[in-house]
């Protein structure tokens, strides 16, 4: 099961839903900050259990008010009364609030939810979808990406923190020849770090077959090439570094992973020797109060942190590899 991040303050968790709309059901419940990040972390209850889980969306509706999220759940079917305790119990604070149940009626959940999304700039790049579309500007790199059974068009946060982090890099006079994308999504970053160092060997990889197959789609409407060579994006179906061409390619100067907190910690020992020294590590994924546990874990192998973009509750970090002595 993955966890993706989708608009703006939300996140997805659950198996891709490739169904249409005509047929489905969304289940609609408020939630704490808390009880969010938690089905983001994946503790989904009783679906845990399940070979093919709804897909839970938590968001934050208004930033005004970062304590009040929500549960959207989207099922293949009316949800049974089962179905809806078990909603119910990921989000206890709800208790005294009646969860909304309505009919989706043909037409494609995921692109719904993407209708609405303005364009997003971010340094030098603009990102819109292809519901949103918008004309080309002058100094801006723009991307068209479309989540389609993937999740992710750029619009969260921390995809935009680390947009504003690789464009920073590049403003500096940061320069690098080899870069992984970890958890790639819809192939968004490994796109736009392709385009900064255009001399650049780029691989992006994701656990989900699926999102690699949207990112290879992606790719294909930005004319971005595929392969393995200098200006190329390869693409990879792998859990974190566990496959035999990312480990070949080692060590990176640039390693990006905009995933959580969690996994980040777990991969820290994975992520830190594929780096070389001197190299750039990219974090994102994690909300301001998992930011010290998360440094913690890279500077206890040696790595510090060189660099932040912050964005509501959503820092984006650049950890250095520090050199051997």
């Amino acid at each position: 099961m993955g966890n993706r991040k989708q608009g703006n303050g939300d996140m997805i968790t659950g198996f891709p839903f490739n169904a249409p709309c005509n047929g489905s059901w969304k289940l609609t419940l408020p939630c704490s900050k808390d009880e969010a990040q938690a089905v983001a972390d994946g503790e989904i209850g009783s679906f845990s259990l399940m070979d093919e889980p709804p897909v839970i969306m938590v968001t934050e509706p208004d930033p005004e008010l970062p304590e009040e999220w929500r549960l959207d759940v989207y099922f293949d079917h009316e949800p049974n009364s089962g179905e809806v305790g078990a909603i119910r119990a990921l989000a206890p604070t709800a208790a005294a609030e009646n969860e909304i149940i309505e009919h989706i009626e043909e037409e494609d959940w995921v692109v719904l939810s993407q209708s609405g999304l303005e364009p997003v700039r971010a340094g030098r790049f603009l990102v819109c979808t292809p519901t949103n579309a918008v004309p080309s500007e002058e100094g801006k790199k723009m991307f068209v990406i479309d989540a389609g059974r993937a999740f992710g068009t750029g619009h969260h946060e921390t995809t935009t923190g680390c947009l504003q982090m690789l464009d920073r890099l590049k403003a500096h006079g940061h320069h690098f020849n080899n870069v992984a994308d970890i958890g790639t999504g819809t192939g968004l970053l490994a796109f736009a770090a392709r385009y900064l160092w255009r001399s650049s060997r780029v691989i992006a990889s994701d656990i989900d077959p699926v999102a690699v197959e949207v990112a290879k789609e992606n790719a294909e409407v930005n004319h971005v090439p595929l392969g393995s060579g200098c200006r190329q994006v390869d693409m990879v179906v792998a859990a974190g570094m566990d496959d035999h061409r990312l480990q070949r390619r080692a060590p990176y100067d640039l390693l990006i992973a905009n995933i959580l907190a969690g996994p980040l910690i777990e991969l820290s020992h994975s992520f830190v020797p594929a780096l070389q020294y001197g190299g750039s590590l990219i974090l994102a994924g994690l909300v301001a109060e998992q930011e010290q546990a998360v440094c913690r874990a890279y500077q206890r192998l040696g790595m510090r942190l060189a660099d932040r973009v912050i964005l509501g509750d959503w820092p984006t970090l650049r950890l250095v590899k520090r050199p051997k002595f």
